[in-house]
């Protein structure tokens, strides 16, 4: 991996809004326009660039930067600001031609050919050359062109490969990480089934095989694939910042799956953490996803750091919801609803794929600021109405998010627990973290989430879900939080395995039972249909997915199962431990069940309304509380409850803030002093 350097940190004009433009898609009249509609529009950033490559270099070591000068320029002159783009996430197709061995291959050994794109072999010698020298002819040529606000590396990066040069990588990777072969051999305990190796040429990634794959070594292969895409970025951010050492350096970060990559490991190396959000629901499940990707990016910048790294949306669709095959329109009002849900937890802009849609092409139905209808449509005037808002918040920018409740969010354990191996198929990592999200938002509480290798926060409240690897430095930390007063709320799962996914034995949760209070022996996983229930207060709630076998070991009952071969045996736990207090839930509740637990252990949430979203953000002049209603039905906005003082107004309306009326689907933004409550 690259030497590390500090950072700098980004001067970044306030809120910038916009998209990707193509414009090497379009005749030049066309071009034109579009500059005429992104300044009607207000637009102020553009990535530029991002599928150029064969454009750029139609041949190998032959540019042409004619075309590119030109859209800069004229962006330049329109006073709009570029994300340029490397375009190495989509090699042309003379590189795949001259370089076969280049392109990725799948687990069963098949190469893939060219017709895509992200047509590369992350791991392959010549595809790392090719895309340093484009990345270098684009830093000579543009560094100091002044419509250059930032650098956008690649895109969306996580692309798998199985190939000869990620082998070689891969056993290169194990050597820096378990220094010898003794030391993998214990990690990945090859003892069973006879997988010991005696020699490092014997280690391969983990391709398609006879049965079951070993689980350490699929974990390992998805750290290293982090790791060495990371190294593909930083190869390129290298060459850029010596070019250009004041212009930040990015990179859009997936989310899904499908994506083998950390980002808390990556928000270390970026100048500004950016991300894609694409909600494949609408209405309310649409909207708690939308919350749910912003505070990760948030928190990604944020915790990593520690000194107020930037964040932006860099893409979301502009009209459209993708979901199940079918697309669909989004509601009326609905672009500004998940734009400012983003701007609201810390995004400096909101921006989307792309800004016109395009004609033809794998993604000719994907959505655009400007549809197949043109600016005569109901999305490109409600894009116009978002850049008009986003002009009057941009006071807003600096100031810092009131988090008052905390989630660990851990992507090994997620890889972990994709096993083959686990008791259960139906677990699911990331439906954890999102139910113990989904609930707390539902109460009016905005979520931080932290990473359990790093010292915990100050929040009241801190919901770790389903942490399956968990180190002793981990274990203690927790146990500090609560030990100073936090109220800690570990759900089942957590706990079980050490960093390398070996079981720790002497009963479960392993690392958190004494933290816990509780011991359990055995795991009583539930078929598809198959149900409890479990007491909590004086209302049974249902459970599905999960269920524990809990002997008390210095913890007390809250909620007991009811029915079933569990009944009456500890379901919710409590133990006081120093101020505080740590809970264990060892079964899967609905989400009404959850948000009772949530409630016994750490009080109602602050805005339980309904519907209602409240991110309070201050700062040194002052304080700004952003509102979205997600219901149907007005609500009456009273500032002093919110914290604010009697001159508060509203950004967007232009109107004192003072029983403010908050229509179904409607946004604000208040602005004024805080008061105590």
């Amino acid at each position: 991996m690259a030497a590390q350097t500090p950072p700098p940190v980004p001067t970044l004009r306030p809120l910038w809004f916009g998209g990707d433009h193509n414009p090497e898609q379009w005749p030049e009249e066309t071009a034109v326009e579009d500059v005429d509609l992104m300044r009607r529009a207000g637009v102020t950033l553009v990535t530029v660039g991002v599928f150029a490559w064969s454009r750029l270099e139609p041949r190998e070591g032959e540019y042409d930067f004619v075309w590119l000068d030109r859209v800069l320029d004229r962006l330049h002159g329109a006073g709009i600001r570029v994300a340029l783009a490397t375009p190495t996430a989509s090699p042309p197709p003379w590189f795949s031609l001259a370089h076969p061995d280049a392109l990725p291959v799948n687990a069963d050994g098949t190469r893939l050919t060219h017709g895509s794109r992200d047509t590369y072999d992350v791991c392959a010698p010549a595809y790392r050359r090719a895309s340093v020298r484009i990345v270098r002819a684009l830093a000579e040529r543009y560094a100091h062109h002044p419509a250059l606000a930032m650098w956008h590396v690649h895109n969306e990066y996580g692309t798998w490969t199985y190939s000869e040069h990620g082998a070689r990588a891969f056993r290169d990777w194990l050597r820096r990480r378990h220094d010898t072969l003794d030391a993998l051999n214990r990690a990945w305990t090859t003892e069973f089934w006879g997988q010991r190796y005696t020699e490092w040429e014997q280690v391969l990634p983990p391709r398609a095989t006879q049965y079951l794959a070993n689980p350490a070594h699929v974990l390992d292969f998805r750290r290293f694939l982090s790791d060495e895409m990371l190294d593909h970025f930083l190869d390129q951010r290298d060459v850029l910042r010596a070019a250009s050492p004041d212009v930040p350096v990015t990179t859009n970060l997936a989310f899904g799956d499908w994506v083998p990559v950390d980002p808390w490991r990556w928000a270390e190396h970026v100048d500004l953490v950016s991300v894609d959000d694409y909600p494949d629901r609408s209405g309310e499940a649409g909207d708690e996803q939308t919350a749910f990707a912003g505070d990760l990016a948030r928190s990604w910048a944020d915790r990593v750091r520690g000194d107020g790294r930037p964040w932006l949306l860099m893409e979301q669709a502009a009209g459209v919801v993708y979901s199940g095959g079918i697309i669909r329109p989004k509601a009326p009002g609905e672009i500004a609803r998940h734009s400012l849900a983003h701007v609201a937890r810390g995004s400096r802009g909101a921006m989307f794929f792309q800004w016109r849609a395009s004609r033809g092409g794998a993604e000719q139905w994907y959505s655009g600021m400007v549809p197949h209808a043109g600016p005569d449509s109901r999305i490109f005037r409600e894009v116009c109405e978002l850049g008009d808002v986003l002009g009057r918040i941009s006071e807003t920018v600096g100031s810092d998010v009131v988090a008052d409740a905390a989630v660990t969010w851990d992507p090994e354990s997620w890889w972990a627990m994709n096993a083959t191996t686990l008791p259960s198929k139906r677990v699911d990592y990331l439906e954890a973290v999102r139910q113990a999200h989904r609930v707390l938002w539902r109460s009016g509480r905005t979520v931080d989430f932290v990473r359990p290798d790093r010292e915990l926060p100050r929040v009241p409240l801190l919901v770790v879900p389903s942490l399956y690897l968990v180190s002793e430095r981990d274990a203690e930390r927790l146990a500090r939080y609560t030990e100073n007063g936090g109220t800690l709320v570990v759900t089942y799962l957590s706990g079980i395995a050490d960093p390398t996914g070996t079981v720790r034995t002497g009963g479960y949760p392993g690392m958190l039972r004494d933290l816990l209070g509780v011991r359990v022996e055995e795991h009583h996983p539930m078929a598809e249909g198959e149900k409890a229930g479990v007491d909590v207060g004086m209302v049974r709630e249902e459970v599905t997915v999960w269920s524990e076998h809990v002997h008390l070991a210095g913890a007390e009952t809250v909620a007991a199962y009811a029915g079933g071969p569990l009944d009456g045996s500890p379901a919710v736990t409590r133990r006081r431990y120093g101020a505080g207090e740590a809970w264990y839930v060892s079964a899967h509740l609905n989400d009404r069940g959850l948000g009772r637990v949530f409630t016994e252990a750490a009080g109602e949430g602050p805005f339980p309304e309904e519907g209602l979203d409240v991110v309070r953000r201050v700062g040194p002049q002052g304080a700004w509380v952003f509102l979205t209603n997600h219901g149907h039905r007005s609500l009456r906005i009273d500032p002093a409850r919110l914290g604010l003082g009697p001159d508060a107004v509203d950004l967007v309306s232009k109107t004192p803030a003072d029983g403010l009326l908050l229509p179904g689907g409607g946004v604000a933004v208040l602005r004024g002093h805080p008061v105590d409550n």
